[in-house]
């Protein structure tokens, strides 16, 4: 069963492993067929994420290899189902992840299982976010974070896409949020209702952090920034009781000795993949998404407003992504020609 569909589409394709400066525009990839259990969606809206810069980079274990269009994040029309789907409707728009590529396209393939219905009167666009920023946020800080009310969280990258929504969730939990960006973006965290403001490249910022809570450290710490903040954070963070959740490493690799374990940072370290989380633990990642449907339900969580960039100008707002110079959700709209 399928809807019109050309053979053809524009997409993005990611040439080398040098990073998101190799992204080209092609005009002829094949559109995939959707397999068994899976749904072809026409892309009204593909999100970016660090993953995409990652896989460029080639640091995102068993990532694709190029050529391979990119993209890991797309919502859109079902236009095709494959063999076995049911419950899904041709002409519905549904939100998924791709992890081997694929959503830089005026075209993918996502697997049923794994689509999300949009919420009622939301567009593509506004549901990006949805299924890789909101869950890793609310998963950091709930079932692995284990955050209660009265406790105090530091989020770092806390003007980005997953920031933003983590500031948001940690409040309604009751938390009390440091919030550390570059100090040009403390204004757009401020009215998410964060309570302390660092900025993100201040050489003390453990120090700040040890300040604020009177010597103790945090209960929970959402690592994403990597590089030499991974040290910072451990060190800001509550000896025996304190959490580090590490979902991302922006600023490249950091190490942990057991030595630093034992004698230096006796924290609970918790390693984060939502794509692994949701292969591995369905059940979790269910939770995850009946919880996030309840805060969307209760207007904690709204439709999001990512800036949206064409197809043709992917390239850049991944390097600016890379460079750190955005602020929240960036969106890829590849159907933008066809409805021009």
């Amino acid at each position: 069963m399928a809807m019109n569909i050309p053979a053809t589409m524009r997409a993005l394709q990611q040439s080398s492993l040098d990073g998101p400066k190799d992204l080209q525009l092609v005009s002829d990839v094949p559109v995939p067929n959707p397999g068994l259990g899976e749904v072809l969606i026409r892309v009204g809206a593909a999100g970016v994420n660090f993953v995409d810069i990652s896989q460029s980079l080639g640091v995102f274990a068993g990532g694709p290899r190029p050529p391979y269009v990119a993209g890991i994040e797309a919502a859109g029309e079902v236009v095709a189902l494959g063999e076995g789907v049911s419950g899904v409707e041709l002409g519905s728009h549904v939100i998924g992840v791709t992890i081997m590529g694929g959503a830089f396209a005026e075209y993918a393939v996502l697997t049923a299982a794994g689509s999300t219905p949009l919420p009622p009167g939301w567009t593509d666009e506004q549901a990006l976010g949805m299924v890789v920023s909101w869950p890793t946020a609310l998963a950091a800080l709930k079932p692995l974070g284990q955050i209660e009310a009265g406790q105090t969280v530091l989020i770092h990258a806390a003007a980005g896409g997953t920031g933003q929504v983590a500031v948001k969730l940690a409040k309604h939990y009751g938390a009390t949020v440091i919030a550390a960006a570059s100090p040009e973006k403390h204004a757009v965290v401020k009215e998410l209702g964060a309570d302390h403001f660092l900025d993100s490249g201040s050489s003390d910022l453990a120090a700040e952090v040890l300040r604020l809570t009177g010597g103790n450290g945090v209960d929970l710490v959402l690592e994403s920034a990597g590089g030499a903040t991974l040290e910072t954070s451990l060190t800001a963070t509550k000896r025996i009781t304190g959490r580090v959740v590490v979902f991302g490493l922006a600023g490249g690799e950091a190490s942990i000795t057991n030595w630093d374990l034992v004698y230096k940072h006796q924290v609970h370290l918790i390693g984060l993949n939502i794509g692994i989380l949701i292969q591995s633990t369905p059940h979790i990642f269910g939770e995850v998404m009946g919880e996030m449907f309840g805060l969307i339900a209760g207007g904690v969580l709204s439709q999001g407003t990512p800036t949206v960039h064409e197809l043709a100008d992917g390239p850049q707002a991944l390097q600016d992504l890379e460079a750190r110079t955005t602020v929240g959700k960036l969106a890829l709209a590849p159907s933008a020609s066809l409805s021009a």
